[in-house]
């Protein structure tokens, strides 16, 4: 560790874990930090013109966005570091063409582990065949890929996504990380995660159920350790990628079905048939789940979903907002116990907590 206050920032929140868990019987947090630097696969800038230069941007907080209030970088330490070594060579070779810098408002990078990267330049003007010709000449000189934005325009040069390679188990996994869609920002810390929540699902045999999966990001690893799975998830664009990584990895044991976490719970207590699920042949019956994996928004997982999940003899929960999970065991301690909990630094220097759980039934 450095003197960069690392080392204090992630105890204060192991210790805000510990107190907001105060009571409920568990084993230790296990840890797992983060890079101190170049741990952000994405960052997004504003362009800011002035004098006849230009400059990447950000605005202090709780300020308005405005002359007062920017901040200019030349670098940004929290983002890869293949960001950073293009952040001078782009914004140099924008600043030379007018074409590619009028009216240029926002950047957007979106880089990967295995050395992909995707741009995403935003104008507040009209893009016209100029404009794509010359943005043409730069990817190609830069060795990524370009995608322009403004009102009602999309132009995509070459591909709108990046691919991904994690490891977990010994093994390498290939994701397709569309523009626009989430994906884990902390690559580092994601890799940690699958390791655990890995380690977790071993043993526990039988078929697996899982509720959002986005882009199969937990999906892939997941299913070597039971005979089938069954995904779901509601973004068109989450599922298409997720259908891709899929495939890429030979997973012949993985079905996806586009529905979301309440939707699937009516499906399941019987109480509503959906088209979606006939026309992709995906019967419930036809699986013995053992286990759930969840991984919800901050807002946590909805009653009826609580319900479902409390059937399931495993339950392995990841969290992005600690104090949800904490009411959400509320519901699902009254039937399993906790057997393993870990905290993941995906957000380094910031509040925002990363956590995990399992959870086992509770013998009668």
């Amino acid at each position: 560790m450095t003197d960069s206050g690392y080392a204090r920032q992630l105890a204060d929140k192991t210790d805000f874990l510990r107190r907001l868990f105060a009571g409920v019987a568990m084993p230790e947090w296990a840890v797992f930090p983060s890079p101190e630097r170049h741990y952000r696969m994405r960052a997004e800038f504003r362009i800011w013109h002035e004098g006849g230069g230009t400059s990447y941007a950000m605005f202090e907080n709780g300020k308005k966005a405005g002359g007062a209030s920017v901040v200019r970088l030349a670098q940004f330490p929290a983002a890869s570091a293949a960001i950073n070594a293009l952040m001078p060579e782009l914004l140099a070779a924008l600043s030379t063409k007018p074409v590619l810098k009028n009216r240029l408002f926002q950047c957007e990078f979106l880089s990967t582990l295995s050395g992909d990267m995707l741009v995403s330049l935003i104008y507040h003007r009209k893009l016209d065949d100029a404009w794509q010709a010359a943005a043409q000449d730069l990817q190609r000189r830069l060795g990524i890929a370009l995608i322009g934005r403004s009102k009602g325009q999309k132009i995509v040069l070459s591909r709108d996504f990046v691919t991904e390679e994690l490891e977990a188990g010994g093994r390498i996994f290939r994701y397709r990380q569309p523009e626009g869609a989430f994906s884990q920002p902390n690559a580092a810390v994601c890799a940690k995660m699958l390791e655990w929540a890995c380690g977790c699902a071993a043993g526990l045999g039988g078929d697996l159920l899982e509720l959002y999966c986005g882009n199969g990001n937990f999906t892939l690893p997941l299913a070597r350790h039971f005979g089938r799975v069954l995904a779901t998830e509601v973004s068109k664009t989450s599922v298409r990628a997720a259908q891709w990584n899929i495939e890429a990895d030979g997973a012949d044991n993985i079905r996806i079905a586009r529905l979301s976490a309440e939707e699937f719970a009516q499906a399941y207590g019987g109480g509503r048939e959906f088209r979606r699920l006939r026309e992709q042949g995906i019967s419930l019956s036809d699986y013995a789940f053992s286990t759930i994996f969840v991984d919800p928004p901050r807002a946590g997982v909805d009653e009826a979903t609580l319900r479902l999940m409390q059937g399931f003899d495993n339950i392995i929960y990841i969290s992005c907002n600690p104090e949800t999970l904490r009411a959400n065991l509320d519901v699902l301690l009254q039937t399993h116990e906790i057997k393993a909990a870990a905290l993941f630094d995906q957000f380094p220097f910031t509040a925002h907590i990363e956590s995990g759980v399992l959870l086992r039934r509770k013998a009668v």
